[in-house]
């Protein structure tokens, strides 16, 4: 039978993350905090999926309710590997498409529903998937993470791996709003500068944010200032998630923070400062990853653990298996034709 897929109780709305391969006796209390509402796994915590079923287990003890969630793109960004589908990076499937535009459509629909039926079976409720970025060319750290150059393609085909994650059971979470691809700057080691106008990322980045907002239940922004626009970098901007993303675009899901120790996001202060710009500027989710010292501070900062996440939007973001396990996952023919797929045309 799947896993019980109603939500439990209040969530807050700190992300993040646990040492190893089991819970440590910090990990176990820090977890219990009520501030914290999501932990994100990553390569260093996954040996294999009995293991994986095991820390996870641990922590539905602890914390049922808890969003657990995973970078799971496929190409350079996939935490959880083999036994599971080696995925191939996303821009496998715009190039797809300039040889048959429905084959395409067809294999993002595949792609994203056997990449979030895989990880709803280990017990994950998300993957941060799919990258809306355009593919200019430029930037180091997209590259081929993103499905194409041209906004209405990526648009269309991003729907389609939407579609995927949907039909397993899975929200989607659309990263990095308005669009990480034009700078070459990697915002996990500086603060990207976008020099363009907004009429030009509006004409063009925006497109599939906005194309697909009803369809997303979450949305990252990026570490980058738009210098035209905000001297502040869009996670960080009042401008960027109420004006635009909420009430121009319309979306209605959970505005994720992007990891708050990555170096983009360091102009904004200590932890504390840059957690409380970072929900009074509407995220509703902020993300420490990979920084002990960072999750410290704000759960024994008593200005910060004052802040309270959208119960519903949250709560929306629980994973729903369809099926019990691996096991019976790849029994399904679905499976199989999918993963036929990924070695003819990845």
């Amino acid at each position: 039978m799947p896993e019980d897929c109603s939500p439990l109780s209040t969530l807050g709305p700190l992300m993040m993350d646990v040492e190893g391969l089991v819970l440590t006796v910090q990990d176990s209390a820090l977890i219990q905090h009520p501030f914290v509402g999501g932990l994100i796994l990553f390569s260093r915590n996954y040996e294999s999926v009995e293991q994986i079923r095991a820390l996870i287990t641990s922590i539905r003890e602890l914390r049922p309710e808890l969003i657990i969630a995973v970078d799971q793109e496929g190409g350079r960004v996939q935490r959880f590997k083999s036994p599971l589908t080696r995925l191939p990076p996303l821009k496998s499937v715009g190039k797809l498409y300039e040889s048959d535009p429905l084959l395409a459509s067809v294999y993002a629909t595949e792609l994203g529903w056997l990449m979030a039926s895989e990880i709803l079976a280990l017990g994950v409720d998300i993957s941060f998937a799919p990258v809306l970025d355009l593919a200019y060319g430029v930037s180091s750290i997209i590259g081929d993470r993103a499905l194409h150059s041209k906004p209405e393609v990526a648009s269309l085909l991003g729907g389609a791996y939407i579609e995927g994650m949907s039909q397993a059971g899975m929200a989607a979470t659309g990263k990095h709003f308005p669009g990480h691809g034009a700078v070459q700057a990697d915002s996990h080691l500086e603060l990207p500068i976008d020099s363009r106008s907004l009429e030009e990322i509006t004409q063009h980045d925006i497109i599939p944010f906005r194309n697909l907002a009803a369809q997303l239940g979450g949305v990252m922004p990026a570490h980058i200032v738009y210098e035209k626009i905000d001297s502040l970098p869009a996670g960080f901007s009042s401008y960027w998630l109420q004006t635009i993303l909420r009430e121009e675009l319309g979306f209605c899901g959970v505005i994720f923070s992007d990891d708050l120790s990555m170096a983009g996001a360091a102009m904004a202060g200590t932890y504390a400062q840059r957690a409380d710009k970072a929900l009074a500027a509407g995220c509703d989710m902020i993300l420490v990853c990979n920084c002990r010292e960072g999750v410290n501070a704000l759960l024994s900062n008593e200005q910060i653990i004052k802040h309270e996440a959208d119960q519903s939007r949250i709560h929306g973001l629980k994973g729903c298996a369809q099926v019990s396990g691996l096991d019976e996952l790849r029994s399904l023919q679905r499976y199989q034709a999918a993963k036929k797929m990924i070695i003819d045309y990845s």
